[in-house]
């Protein structure tokens, strides 16, 4: 693996975390590895929903976007797992 591949894992994995802890704060839940999981999950969930629904969050930097689009999937993971859980 290369330096940048690395670097691209560590950024996602960071992303992972903080979406899936800010979707902890507003839906509940906690642990490092339960957001991480969530936030990746929830990275890909919302970017398919808000591409699908042509959603535009209208926020310049790319970091905080990819972020609050993961959220939102996050949050969305979250509510899903619990009606079926």
């Amino acid at each position: 693996m290369s330096n940048s591949q690395i670097q691209s894992l560590i950024v996602f994995a960071v992303i992972g975390i903080v979406a899936g802890f800010l979707a902890s704060i507003l839906v509940g839940g906690g642990g490092l590895i339960r957001y991480l999981v969530t936030g990746v999950v929830g990275a890909f969930v919302g970017g398919y929903l808000l591409n699908t629904l042509g959603v535009n969050l209208g926020i310049r930097n790319p970091l905080v976007s990819q972020i609050a689009t993961a959220t939102i999937g996050a949050i969305v993971v979250v509510l899903l797992a619990r009606l079926i859980a």
